[in-house]
């Protein structure tokens, strides 16, 4: 049995920003004047930061973790310290198992406990909260550059560049071909593939419940935005294909219904 390989079990965070990278690099040289590029230069940016907060989440807080240990043993000693000033003659402990108090004494423990219990629950996860916060605001900037991928490709409409119908005033510029408008529309995929990519760097080793959740929904996003563009990439094939397939046609000649014979057949 083979040895299990690390490097395909778990994403390469440094592959992921060379591969953003190399697609900022393609899209400048088909597109150097595009706000694509720009987009893509962007989303290059956040995958280089996303290798820099995704080692934050993996360390240890220990700033946060000192002010809980802190707050905590502050609280046990006041606990302590409480429990220390209690009259330990016989007339007390008389007086505090007596029918009349004891009950009370109980709810007053529980009270104790229960407030120490939540104050250490609280203080544990602190560290925990403050990563969750940083991640769910790392993807919630990555859902944003989703939507302004999708912009950008909003008005690339398959149909008007094969037919180049009247234009209204408020028409966009449609000045990409066939072949340039399928490379610009599948740009837009992978750059929303890259996306999704950058936010499983932050919850690769940040398993935490919100995180993952807020992640997949992302992933989701930038699934459903990729099958819009896919469709209309699928139409430009479709449509580009009659073209060709009907512009290789032979013209027939049309046949005189009283000879019988082609309208421009060459005289006897």
């Amino acid at each position: 049995m083979s040895e299990p390989n690390e490097r395909y079990r778990s994403l390469q965070l440094e592959r992921v920003v060379d591969t953003a990278a190399r697609l900022e690099k393609r899209i400048g040289e088909r597109f150097p004047d595009a706000g694509l590029r720009n987009v893509a230069r962007e989303l290059r940016t956040i995958a280089g930061e996303a290798i820099e907060r995704a080692a934050k989440f993996r360390r240890p807080h220990l700033g946060l973790r000192f002010v809980a240990f802190v707050l905590l043993a502050g609280l046990v000693a006041g606990v302590v310290a409480a429990a220390a000033n209690v009259d330990q003659d016989r007339e007390h402990w008389r007086e505090l198992f007596h029918p009349d108090s004891f009950v009370q004494t109980i709810e007053s423990g529980l009270a104790i406990v229960v407030f120490l219990g939540a104050a250490i629950v609280f203080l544990a996860s602190l560290e925990q909260r403050w990563k969750r916060k940083k991640a769910l605001e790392a993807v919630r900037e990555l859902r944003s550059i989703a939507h302004i991928i999708d912009m950008h490709q909003l008005t690339k409409d398959p149909e008007s560049t094969l037919r180049q119908g009247p234009a209204t005033p408020s028409s966009p510029k449609r000045l990409l071909t066939p072949f340039l408008l399928s490379r610009y529309l599948d740009y837009c995929s992978e750059l929303l593939s890259l996306v999704s990519k950058v936010a499983a760097m932050y919850v690769q080793d940040f398993p935490d419940r919100e995180a993952l959740a807020a992640v997949d929904q992302l992933t989701s996003l930038t699934n459903e935005l990729s099958g819009n563009i896919w469709q209309k990439m699928n139409i430009l094939d479709r449509a580009t294909e009659w073209s060709a397939r009907h512009a290789e046609m032979p013209v027939t000649d049309p046949v005189s219904p009283e000879t019988g014979k082609s309208s421009t057949a060459s005289p006897a």
